[in-house]
């Protein structure tokens, strides 16, 4: 029989490759649970950074809405409007297409962002996105190496005014991402 891997499973195989996690083991269990907690709720994920930050939320989406580790089929019902929709062609899209995790990275959106840090502040080009398609049971998922960064951190505010859940990963020292999220992995690097 194969065996079904728990989370915990898969955070102990993590912290088995990347001994430097072992000091956040708990605050990456609480993440995963907020996680998840915040998909089965219907929520989204706004994952935000500046920098190699943001390449890492670009890389985070990318890996939500596809298959990572293991593919996500659609079910036979949305296989089956598909091919009533779309004929052979139709068919086609629903054997290859997969369940996405909603996600989307905040870094993304070039003339808004370039609009906004042109006419308005470029300290909140992430918090204005937040206001504009946040809802309360998403996730903002800001990403600092010091925890600081002044557009992530008044994302997370935003965030957590409207309701929404607040994840964070960052570098070791407390941060005003540390005390703003309800979840903060603080890895032990810089």
């Amino acid at each position: 029989m194969k065996e079904i891997k728990t989370m915990d499973n898969f955070i102990d195989n993590l912290i088995i490759r990347y001994p430097v996690l072992a000091e956040s083991k708990k605050e990456i269990k609480d993440g995963s649970e907020l996680l998840i907690r915040s998909v089965e709720d219907g929520g989204k994920f706004l994952i935000c950074g500046n920098g190699g930050s943001s390449a890492d939320a670009d890389h985070i989406v990318g890996e939500l809405m596809k298959g990572f580790i293991h593919l996500r089929p659609l079910s036979q019902k949305q296989k089956k409007k598909l091919e009533s929709t779309g004929g052979k062609t139709g068919r086609h899209i629903g054997n290859l297409l997969q369940q996405g995790i909603p996600a989307i990275s905040l870094s993304a959106h070039s003339a808004l962002n370039t609009a906004f840090l042109n006419d308005v502040d470029p300290s909140l080009i992430f918090a204005q996105q937040v206001m504009g398609i946040g809802k309360p049971e998403d996730l903002l998922w800001g990403i600092s190496t010091s925890g600081n960064a002044k557009n992530v951190v008044a994302a997370a505010i935003t965030a957590k005014a409207m309701g929404l859940k607040t994840f964070a990963m960052t570098g070791t020292k407390e941060s005003r991402l540390s005390e703003i999220c309800d979840v903060c992995i603080k890895v032990s690097e810089n």
